[in-house]
């Protein structure tokens, strides 16, 4: 079904409607400021007698397979990554009650063996990516982009939530050690870097495609 802010802003300036007057009478009527500008962005901002619709990006199976690999690259990154830090803070700090159920060098060495394999796939995947959507700005567009995009972001968001309720929760029952903080901390920074640098992405995609 078609959005109706876009058979609308199709209708207006076909009737002859300014851009900004569309805009207007889309807010006036109390439609948000964001669809309002995803609804005109449907259309160039060409000069010709009727709407120019802009290029849409085609539901592609080959799209869905890159990025559902290449999150998952992602997500098998960061944990690692931050499994491997976690295990150098155990040997840095040991503790003698948990540690001689836990061997962190056994540990290290899975996560650096995971590290070498999933961050470069994930690396060279991104790139495959960046060309394609540099060569076809339409892509930005992908649903499977967006939605696993999205994705990541409440994934990001829970992890970092929940690690700032363990920490309070340690601080307020007096359990807080160093060993712990540096621990939380690790995994509150990775999960907080990836949710920064996707909303920045998110950002940038809504402004490339709104020209």
């Amino acid at each position: 079904m078609v959005d109706p802010t876009i058979r609308f802003v199709e209708d207006a300036l076909r009737a002859g409607s300014s851009r900004e007057e569309v805009r207007e009478a889309l807010t006036a009527a109390g439609w948000s400021r964001d669809h309002v500008a995803k609804a005109l962005a449907a259309y160039s901002d060409v000069d010709f007698p009727i709407p120019v619709p802009r290029p849409r990006s085609p539901v592609s199976a080959r799209d869905t397979f890159l990025y559902l690999v290449m999150f998952g690259m992602l997500y098998l990154s960061a944990y690692n990554f931050g499994h491997l830090l976690i295990q150098f803070i155990n040997l840095a700090l040991p503790d003698p009650v948990l540690d001689q159920y836990q061997r962190p060098v056994d540990r290290i060495r899975w996560s650096t063996s995971s590290l070498l394999v999933a961050f470069p796939t994930f690396l060279g995947i991104a790139w495959w990516i960046a060309k394609d959507v540099r060569r076809d700005r339409t892509r930005r567009a992908s649903g499977a982009r967006k939605w696993l995009t999205y994705l990541t972001l409440a994934i990001a968001a829970c992890i970092v939530a929940t690690d700032l309720i363990f920490l309070l929760n340690s601080l307020l029952s007096g359990e807080l050690t160093a060993r712990f903080a540096l621990k939380a901390l690790t995994v509150g920074l990775i999960a907080g870097a990836v949710f920064a640098y996707y909303l920045w992405s998110i950002r940038v995609d809504d402004d490339e495609l709104s020209r």
